[in-house]
């Protein structure tokens, strides 16, 4: 049976421009959608999958993000300072690695989350996770089920969950800001900043991309006018729950 990986980095350290004016004084991971912080909606999710610590990076106003972590008591927090660099997704990943260990752990952006409609999605992604075969696994959401999402689809998904980009082709999935990655992806990775997307070309070229389609309602805030949309959303999924 596949352990479930018992540590996580959340994303938290972008700058949130795009949330002005809410983000002036405010980091986008303290942003609330119906009464909880982004952030602690994500946290909230790894608790519940038993994640034992989860490394929060931070840039921006990050002593907010500090102090509002420090009142939680599941998962244990560790905080990554990015105060003096950003160093983008996969930079702050590489940065972070001595305190994920040497196992599969997962990633969540913090200003992505998620509904989840039966089992844990998070515990499924566990489930589904092969290190013989992945290098990462992605979570993935149609377009039905997002709120929030003004692109096109990231992913096309073979039978066997390999994934490939799908230039916007409507049959595509999103990445749902979600995943299990093995920290050998990072061996060779510099400690400066970059993104880990080009991470999902290289394990596309080598087969090892995989993805996961999630149950239940996914969300993406990224403007202020979003939120609203983000609540209504929350409100609609759990009453659909009850």
């Amino acid at each position: 049976m596949t352990a479930r990986p018992n540590t996580a980095i959340v994303l938290a350290a972008g700058l949130g421009k795009r949330m002005r004016p809410i983000t002036d004084t405010l980091p986008k991971p303290l942003v609330k959608v119906a009464g909880k912080t982004l952030l602690d909606w994500g946290l909230d999710s790894l608790a519940a999958a038993g994640v034992g610590k989860a490394v929060v990076n931070v840039h921006y106003l990050p002593q907010q993000i500090v102090a509002h972590v420090a009142a939680r008591h599941a998962p244990r927090i560790i905080i990554s300072d990015e105060s003096k660099q950003l160093l983008d997704s996969a930079g702050g990943i590489v940065k972070a690695l001595p305190e994920l260990g040497e196992q599969p752990f997962y990633i969540l952006n913090a200003d992505t989350f998620w509904i989840d409609d039966g089992p844990l999605n998070l515990g499924c992604l566990a489930l589904a996770w092969d290190a013989a075969k992945m290098d990462i696994l992605l979570m993935l959401a149609d377009l039905h089920q997002a709120t929030g999402h003004c692109g096109s689809t990231d992913f096309l998904v073979a039978p066997d969950g390999g994934l490939r980009r799908s230039k916007g082709d409507p049959a595509g999935l999103i990445y749902a800001g979600a995943a299990i990655v093995h920290p050998r992806l990072f061996e060779h990775a510099p400690a400066r900043p970059h993104s880990l997307n080009a991470y999902f070309d290289t394990a596309i070229a080598a087969g090892r991309l995989f993805g996961m389609p999630m149950h239940g309602h996914w969300i993406t805030v990224g403007t202020p006018d979003a939120i609203p949309l983000a609540e209504a959303a929350v409100a609609d999924a759990l009453a659909e729950l009850k």
